[in-house]
């Protein structure tokens, strides 16, 4: 094996223990560089340590651009790499850097580099999470209907509470339009209530607490309604022979023991 296919195998890979540890140092450098860009958009850290953030930033970003010039060399089709998603968030990560030569600010952007934390995944190999993350994904699809029907009657709520609130109250109280009016409805369903419209006639404090009542009603829905589809799905699946469980009905191997189901026989 040449050089070449052993750093692919380490730097892509995540069989061996070089190519495990490599990622989970290179997640750490990850995260140090994030904390770094964040410390340093802080005024009274940016001011007195900006000398060190700056000589920090600067190796961060050597071992970046090493990393991703050695992806390029090793990748079977350099050009593939460079241009998928992770080669572009790879570029991003250090381009800001060089950008700060010329264009001030730019080097805030680095926070792009957050995005390469999800190859912690391939370090984990978080295969139960990937199949309870499968059997959601398929929840929603089976209740992606009722889930629709439920936000279109949604949507006719706040529309019909931001009008009447705004024959109510009038532009007076800040209710200057409708758009504006359902605006202040949304946020009052959502329980958020910043604060910026606030009804102060008697009528509109009763729509109001109305509202927020229906708020606190329309959180649970969504959330029954992808519960039984995900508990029909779990009731729909097979048994495993080696330990019983349930597994969801596409399966290939059991959640619980790791066993492996045998496929079923075409007539």
């Amino acid at each position: 094996m040449t050089l070449r296919q052993q750093l692919n195998r380490i730097v892509f890979g995540t069989d061996t223990r070089a190519g495990r540890n490599f990622d989970i140092i290179l997640l750490w450098i990850i995260l140090l560089s994030v904390m770094v860009v964040m410390l340093e958009s802080v005024p009274e850290l940016g001011a007195n340590f900006k000398a060190e953030f700056y000589i920090i930033e600067w190796i961060l970003t050597v071992i970046f651009t090493l990393e991703y010039l050695i992806r390029i060399w090793i990748s079977p089709k350099p050009i593939k790499y460079i241009f998928s998603f992770w080669g572009i968030v790879d570029l991003l990560s250090i381009l800001p850097t060089y950008l700060s030569f010329f264009l001030v600010g730019y080097h805030y952007l680095l926070v792009v580099r957050i995005f390469r934390l999800l190859r912690v995944f391939r370090v984990l190999k978080l295969v139960r999470f990937s199949t309870e993350a499968q059997g959601l994904i398929e929840a929603l699809k089976s209740s992606l209907y009722k889930i629709s029907i439920f936000f279109m009657a949604l949507i006719a709520i706040v529309t019909l509470m931001g009008t009447v609130i705004y024959v109510v109250e009038g532009g007076e109280e800040g209710f200057t339009s409708i758009p504006q009016s359902i605006y202040w409805a949304i946020v009052t369903i959502t329980t958020v209530g910043y604060g910026d419209l606030v009804p102060h006639t008697v009528l509109g404090k009763f729509i109001s607490s109305a509202a927020m009542i229906i708020g606190y009603a329309i959180i649970a829905v969504p959330t029954g309604i992808v519960t039984v589809a995900m508990s029909n799905a779990k009731e729909v699946g097979k048994d495993c022979k080696n330990c019983g469980a349930k597994n969801r009905i596409a399966a290939a191997f059991c959640d619980n023991c790791g066993q492996v189901f045998e496929p079923k026989n075409e007539k």
